[in-house]
């Protein structure tokens, strides 16, 4: 079984505009420069066939360029707990479309259809259920509220395999197709 998801590649600069504010919360597990990315549908566990009927559905995708920046910090939470922290990004509309593009190609293959609100933005950390530091995490989104980038491009999709290891994810990619203007 193959773990997929789709997304994007923020470039260097904004990966190291990132990197730069990661730290500050105990026991966050940080995301590293190769995990980081801006998630446009994430597909789930499949068979090599599907995941071959990914790509190619992916190949016919067609992306307008979109110019994004990166706006605020925030929190994922269940059950009242903290298990992420984000970056934001702005504007969205771009990034919707782009999302429904690719689920709408997806569901026409068979996958189900994205049951989530599309949030977009960029995880920087991962946090255990047991951690216990919301002072800590306060404290973080408080000080990084104001966090912003001027307008970047991404240059192109990435089908991305996710492997679980006790260091964490590892995300390689599968293929990639350029964003044509």
């Amino acid at each position: 079984m193959h773990r997929l998801f789709i997304g994007l590649r923020p470039p260097r600069e904004i990966r190291a505009a990132l990197m730069s504010i990661m730290g500050g919360i105990a026991g966050a597990r940080w995301q590293s420069d190769d995990q980081l990315h801006l998630t446009l549908r994430y597909i789930g566990e499949v068979d090599r066939q599907i995941g071959e009927e990914v790509a190619l559905a992916m190949a016919r995708i067609r992306a307008q360029p979109l110019a994004v920046a990166l706006c605020g910090v925030g929190r994922f939470e269940k059950q009242g707990r903290t298990d992420a922290i984000w970056a934001g990004v702005a504007p969205g509309d771009a990034l919707q479309r782009l999302h429904h593009k690719i689920d709408h190609a997806l569901v026409a293959i068979g996958l189900p259809a994205e049951a989530r609100a599309y949030l977009p933005h960029i995880t920087l950390a991962r946090l255990p259920r047991s951690l216990g530091v919301e002072q800590e995490i306060d404290g973080f989104i408080a000080a990084h509220a104001a966090f912003s980038s001027a307008p970047f491009a991404f240059t192109h999709i990435t089908l991305f395999e996710s492997q679980l290891t006790r260091d964490g994810a590892r995300y390689d990619v599968v293929d990639r197709w350029p964003i044509i203007g």
